[in-house]
């Protein structure tokens, strides 16, 4: 269903930056820099920003210290299926919907557990997945 669905054609440099950094959890992640922020929450766990253009076109980062279940092989290992640029591992499952169509990253590193989600109207969503992508791959989280 998301043949040809790559990074390849998207232009990162055509588009102007700004880098969230959430100090509780040591996070952040690139988003467009005429995104408008969402309120955050009273725990500062995390951020949304939603789209200027398209108010259904939300992106959103926040860690939890709490692991819920996770992906596991049955010996208790995350398989992995995606790297980010800073070379951490973590789970990246995209849901197609009739309705909404997300991406979500999710990052282990000990007792800690990172998320990064983009979403849209599913309509929408193959205009978006590209950038999605993109953000996904820029999440940085510390180094153990």
């Amino acid at each position: 269903m998301l043949c040809g669905c790559t990074t390849t054609g998207f232009n990162a440099r055509a588009i102007t930056w700004k880098t969230y950094n959430n100090y509780r959890y040591s996070f952040e992640f690139p988003y467009p820099s005429n995104w408008i922020s969402l309120p955050t929450p009273e725990n500062d766990d995390g951020i949304a920003f939603v789209s200027p253009h398209h108010n259904s076109v939300v992106i959103r980062g926040w860690a939890s210290h709490q692991i819920p279940d996770t992906i596991t092989d049955g010996k208790g290992k995350i398989n992995s299926n995606f790297r980010t640029t800073q070379g951490i591992s973590g789970v990246l499952v995209v849901e197609v919907n009739q309705q909404i169509s997300s991406m979500t990253l999710t990052l282990t590193q000990g007792q800690m557990q990172y998320y990064w989600q983009g979403q849209s109207d599913s309509q929408e969503f193959q205009d978006y997945y590209r950038l999605f992508y993109y953000i996904a791959q820029q999440y940085r989280i510390p180094k153990s």
